[in-house]
């Protein structure tokens, strides 16, 4: 039988010196007894995994709507395509795959219905009551929200999935890391799960795009990004990126190199640093995990590739649209009349004292698209069943 303490001692004998071991966890806030056959990374996973945050996300728009058909990546499926390739850089740069799994499965736990377009619309809404931000409602969620456990509020984790979580570094994330050591550079597997979501939403929102017949395919294949994939079919290559095989041929291929090329250059610049420690990775200027410049100017090509041909193409910014008034509505008509609200709603708000408006926003941003809408149906729909 495997137990924790021997799975910490596995750690030692494979793990890179500058990696996170379990057994140095900086600990929880509140003390734990330790499991005896997991480590306190995979107690955080599971934590996460069973919450109900976490479920939520399989009806929680990425780019589409649930609406929009069964087979488009939502907020559920991107985190688990997030957490597979976080796993797989992490095992290669030897770093803790626990760690690095159970941070790519929250990072996207406080994410409102309707993806950004949700978040910008509780933002607008909640001006003046401090705004809302999907990261800072994330580690509220695991931290308060998630009321699982009579001992303490949230799940309870340890600093440093809590620290992957605050210091979650993309372009569409706002760092606050200010009770997290801000000068301190994240864990290289707080680093590792960064670029994992970049790739991931990359690769799979141009997927989405091609499967939708939105973006063009002859115009993909002359991005910088998309050639570099095309130079590595031999014979055949996959031009045609409607057909459904081509284009899991062409994804693929695109995931793999996005994956290499980090691992490359992830590991030259721990080379180059000399980095022998975790103190020597945390004292670092800036993060180790990175790509090639050369293929991070394909990857600023490509996202803004898509922000102009599929996040703002008109289907889409219909989408956005309708539900930044579905949202506006249900807002509005639970401040003008919040006895609206179920009765262990309106119980929080009476005892926080931050009070209406932010129960309202949580209530608001733990609701999938799919309530919402009904929601909405139940609030102005004369003929829906209240």
């Amino acid at each position: 039988m495997l137990t924790r303490e021997m799975q910490e001692e596995r750690e030692n004998q494979m793990l890179a010196p500058y990696a996170m071991h379990s057994q140095d966890s900086r600990g929880r806030a509140v003390p734990e007894d330790e499991h005896p056959y997991r480590t306190s990374y995979q107690r955080d996973r599971d934590r996460i995994i069973h919450t109900t945050a976490f479920r939520r996300l399989d009806y929680k728009t990425q780019v589409f709507v649930y609406s929009e058909g069964d087979h488009y990546r939502n907020r559920l499926t991107h985190s688990i395509e997030v957490a597979q390739i976080g796993r797989t850089l992490a095992r290669t740069l030897c770093c803790n795959e626990d760690l690095t799994e159970a941070i790519c499965l929250a990072h996207d736990l406080g994410h409102p219905p309707f993806g950004h377009v949700g978040e910008e619309t509780l933002n607008d809404l909640m001006a003046e009551y401090g705004g809302y931000d999907h990261q800072k409602q994330t580690f509220r969620i695991l931290t308060k929200l998630e009321n699982r456990y009579p001992e303490f509020p949230g799940l309870n984790l340890t600093y440093e999935v809590l620290e992957g979580v605050v210091k979650h570094d993309t372009d569409y994330d706002v760092v606050d890391a200010r009770d997290f050591s801000p000068e301190e550079r994240g864990t290289l597997e707080c680093q590792i799960s960064n670029l994992a979501d970049e790739i991931a939403y990359n690769t799979s929102d141009l997927d989405d795009g091609l499967r939708a017949g939105i973006l063009d395919p002859n115009a993909v294949l002359q991005l910088e990004i998309a050639q570099r994939v095309m130079a590595t079919f031999d014979d055949d290559p996959p031009l045609d990126l409607h057909v459904d095989l081509a284009r899991h041929r062409f994804i693929r291929r695109l995931v793999g190199i996005q994956v290499s090329n980090v691992l490359g250059a992830t590991q030259q610049r721990i080379d180059d640093a000399g980095i022998a420690s975790l103190a020597d990775l945390r004292a670092q200027p800036e993060n180790v995990a990175t790509y090639s410049p050369d293929l991070a100017v394909a990857n600023r090509e490509l996202k803004a590739f898509l922000f102009a041909n599929f996040y703002r193409h008109y289907r889409v910014v219909r989408m956005a649209a309708k539900a930044e008034r579905l949202l506006q509505d249900l807002f509005h008509a639970y401040i003008a009349l919040p006895e609206q609200l179920p009765p262990e709603v309106t119980e929080k708000a009476a005892q926080r004292p931050d009070g209406l408006h932010r129960t309202v926003c949580d209530y608001l941003a733990g609701m999938t698209d799919r309530y919402a809408i009904l929601e909405h149906k139940r609030l102005f729909d004369y003929e829906e069943r209240v």
